[in-house]
């Protein structure tokens, strides 16, 4: 959860329970499932089905306002022209393996999915507002990954390199919005790669994480725009956090953005941790929503504190946005709150941050992109 210290924003908080069961049921079978209150993303992976180094991952997904839609402006969150957005997705999957032998994997991915979207007014938007259509989208998504990063705010190790591409093809096009002033664009095209690194120093538990992500895209617009801005680590499998800022403040048709954090435990029991978080890069905004300036940083502090067992922790984060449009001027503040439960923690016996042993290589959780 995150909080505005300026502004009124929009809500940003999540909560969901993530589940990654392999042997399911039978050897060759994984289930993975994120349940949140009113969503629900599911996948159910074949082993070897494809071949000794391809597996088969059949996908699905859907509830409620998971396709909602904040228009956020020159720093302005902007209610008459937000609103409500359900749906749900199908998808299946080909993932191949090029190193079995080896530690970390070099894989290849190709999903196609398709997605359905339906929208609804907010008891603020417009009466003269013109939602966007219902409609269908179909998606295609290629990518080479070597590595990965685990969905868990505890794992001590990750190492990747990435290159990816998706393209997305409307059923419902055109003009939307206050007198058709934007458009959905009947397909889009998106194109980014992530190099990150994540390292625990085994004896002092002492954290460091950096990563680069840059993007560029053919035709986006509002809906498949890479949406920048906040502290929220799991909403999206490429989150784009930049601290201070509005949950996705920014929509950006080009950037590139530099990520880091170091954080360390500040007592003998090494339960309780702080952390610096900082981000910062040039972008260039979709079509309509331009605002001065195209660079973007934000600073950010963390105070951490780990149950004996390890089996929950809780984080109160601060972020200050320096280049963030308010009605003061250049400057935003945004204080949040994070939440992590283990169930497994007791069972491993993990009493630290740190978790030796631990691949940090398993199956991921679900993949919604940018937004």
């Amino acid at each position: 959860m995150r909080i505005a210290v300026q502004g009124r924003g929009p809500i940003a908080a999540y909560g969901f329970f993530y589940y990654n069961k392999p042997h399911f049921l039978t050897t060759n079978l994984t289930l993975r499932l994120a349940i949140a209150p009113v969503y629900l993303d599911s996948e159910f992976g074949f082993t070897g089905l494809l071949g000794p180094k391809t597996d088969l991952g059949i996908g699905l997904a859907g509830g409620g306002f998971g396709d909602t839609y904040s228009e956020i402006r020159q720093g302005q969150y902007r209610q008459s022209e937000s609103f409500t957005g359900h749906g749900g997705e199908f998808s299946s999957s080909i993932y191949h393996r090029f190193n079995p032998d080896q530690t970390v994997p070099l894989s290849a991915i190709f999903r196609g999915s398709v997605h359905q979207s339906y929208y609804r007014e907010d008891s603020d938007t417009d009466d003269h507002f013109e939602l966007p259509g219902n409609r269908t989208s179909f998606n295609v998504r290629t990518g080479l990954r070597l590595g990965g990063l685990e969905p868990s705010l505890t794992e001590p190790l990750a190492l990747e390199l990435s290159a990816w591409h998706q393209t997305q093809f409307r059923d419902e096009s055109g003009p939307y919005g206050l007198a058709g002033d934007r458009t959905v664009e009947a397909q889009s095209h998106l194109f980014w790669s992530r190099a990150l690194l994540k390292y625990t120093f085994d004896q002092t538990e002492q954290l460091i994480e950096f990563s680069v992500t840059g993007g560029t895209s053919l035709d986006a617009d509002r809906f498949s725009s890479y949406r920048l801005g906040g502290i929220l680590p799991f909403v999206a499998e490429f989150p784009l956090n930049i601290p201070g800022y509005y949950f996705q403040e920014i929509s950006a048709k080009r950037f590139a953005l530099l990520n880091g954090e170091y954080s360390f435990p500040i007592d003998p029991s090494k339960n309780w941790r702080l952390a610096t978080y900082a981000a910062a890069g040039p972008v260039e905004y979709v079509n309509g929503l331009e605002q001065p300036g195209k660079w973007h940083s934000g600073l950010g502090g963390g105070l951490t504190f780990i149950s004996p067992s390890g089996s929950w922790l809780a984080t109160l984060v601060y972020g200050h946005g320096f280049d963030a449009i308010r009605s003061q001027g250049r400057g935003a503040d945004q204080v949040g709150l994070l939440f992590q439960y283990d169930f497994e923690a007791k069972r491993r016996g993990k009493t630290r941050f740190f978790m030796p042993g631990v691949d940090p290589y398993r199956s991921r959780a679900g993949e919604r992109i940018f937004r």
